[in-house]
């Protein structure tokens, strides 16, 4: 049976104990980690995907398969068909790393099952998918899934079935792609960490959400690698308070070649830097006739990307307002992962000291706001050092151009995120956000590593 938790809304406003609300909901709680990772599966190819991997991406605990085999799979709510890397897994050399993702063997499960080409499943339930599965044809009939990125990466594997276990909560049963060969042109990372996967958490028919009927769930990122929470499920009335605001999830029924769907797309209507609102047209941030300008909440991505129309008039503003406080790095030709152009240099110390005055940046919901201030609108550049014995590092500002990316949507990213609670509710086809010390929410809550 599932745990029945206290939720106090001092989780959503910084700990001020006479918020707290005596209301219950049932529902499952995982520890929740922001990591670098050295390989995952993690992108689909549709059209608006960002093109450069990221390095640090949001991680859960997981349990699949009878006995249960322990596996990390990435949390992304910008992605469908979930994927583990399978027994017998062909990626790329991690010579340079001190570990390889473990893999799941299928082989080990007694509830595992392939999908088989004349499945429904196989059929038509991968509808959503950009690429939907497809059938191997004798001897093996197994219903094939394959990914392509357009970062040159690809995954290929075998639809499959499995039990998931997902901390207290009875198994669940859900598709998913074993893949059987990862490759992908980037380098690996320096770290220790590593993922066996990714949760899919969009809207779409095999996204783990919808396979398992989940109607509700809510994360809330800690900062650096502190312990943050995913909580799945609930009926929601201990986080329906004012405090928490919604914006309503944008529709649009006929397909067009770049609006993704399934993806937790908003209204964005405004950009603010400090209290000075940016004069950008709300042409530039709705959807055109082709769906290019949807704005996507995903956990998947790292940072935050906006079309250049916008992109522009917010590193004039943010530039213009920081003029006293940081040095701008004053080279036209760095550009940081290919989309991150207003980078400054300064000591830590420096940064340290000016996080607290620099301008707070708005995005601007339907009813909502995603307030990002501090330290979460700077990000040191790894290996980049200036002045007098690399006396200074490199910062950027963590809003990218998606017109450099490659990316024909705004995204906002869970870096943007920390210490946010935030609320998908897909009965109610909403988001909700609330400011929160994430920390404090997973210990109330119980989540542990």
């Amino acid at each position: 049976m599932e745990p029945i938790l206290l939720v106090c809304f001092s989780l959503l406003a910084h700990g001020a104990e006479a918020a707290c609300r005596d209301a219950r909901f049932v529902g499952t709680v995982l520890p929740l980690r922001a990591q670098q990772l050295v390989v995952a599966p993690t992108r689909s190819p549709a059209a608006n995907r960002l093109r450069f991997r990221h390095d640090v991406s949001l991680t859960v605990p997981v349990a699949v398969g009878a006995p249960p085999q322990n596996v990390t799979m990435v949390l992304d709510t910008g992605s469908e068909l979930s994927l583990l890397l399978c027994n017998g897994s062909r990626v790329p050399s991690a010579s340079a790393t001190p570990r390889a993702p473990a893999a799941f063997n299928g082989s080990a499960s007694s509830t595992y099952a392939a999908a088989h080409c004349s499945s429904p499943e196989c059929q038509w339930r991968g509808r959503d998918l950009p690429v939907p599965p497809f059938c191997a044809g004798p001897p093996s009939n197994s219903c094939r899934v394959s990914l392509s990125y357009a970062d040159a990466s690809s995954a290929d594997g075998v639809l499959a079935a499995d039990t998931f276990l997902l901390g207290g909560a009875p198994p669940v049963r859900a598709l998913f792609g074993c893949i059987t060969s990862y490759s992908s042109s980037a380098a690996a990372t320096n770290s220790s960490e590593a993922a066996t996967g990714l949760l899919g958490m969009n809207r779409g028919s095999l996204s783990f959400v919808m396979q398992t009927g989940t109607l509700r769930f809510a994360y809330c990122i800690a900062p650096g690698d502190g312990p943050g929470l995913l909580v799945l499920g609930g009926d929601g009335a201990a986080l329906s308070a004012p405090q928490l605001n919604y914006t309503p999830l944008i529709e649009i029924s006929q397909p067009l070649p770049y609006f993704d769907r399934v993806a937790y797309s908003v209204q964005l209507e405004g950009i603010r830097v400090g209290a000075a609102l940016l004069p950008i047209p709300k042409s530039v941030l709705a959807p055109d006739h082709t769906g290019a300008g949807q704005t996507m909440v995903d956990s998947g991505t790292q940072f935050t990307f906006l079309l250049a129309d916008a992109y522009a008039p917010l590193k004039g503003e943010f530039l213009n307002q920081t003029t006293a406080l940081l040095a701008p790095l004053g080279e036209p030709d760095f550009v940081f992962q290919g989309a991150f152009d207003a980078c400054f240099r300064a000591s830590e110390a420096r940064v340290a000291a000016a996080s607290q005055l620099l301008p707070e940046v708005g995005l601007v919901l339907r009813g909502a706001e995603v307030a990002v201030g501090g330290e979460k609108l700077l990000y040191r550049v790894p290996g980049e050092r200036r002045g007098e014995g690399g006396a200074e590092a490199v910062w950027c500002l963590t809003f990218g151009n998606s017109d450099m990316a490659g990316v024909s949507a705004y995204v906002i990213g869970h870096h943007h995120q920390q210490n946010v609670w935030v609320e998908y509710d897909l009965q109610n086809s909403r988001v909700g956000f609330a400011a929160a010390r994430c920390d404090l929410a997973t210990q109330r809550l119980g989540a542990r590593a």
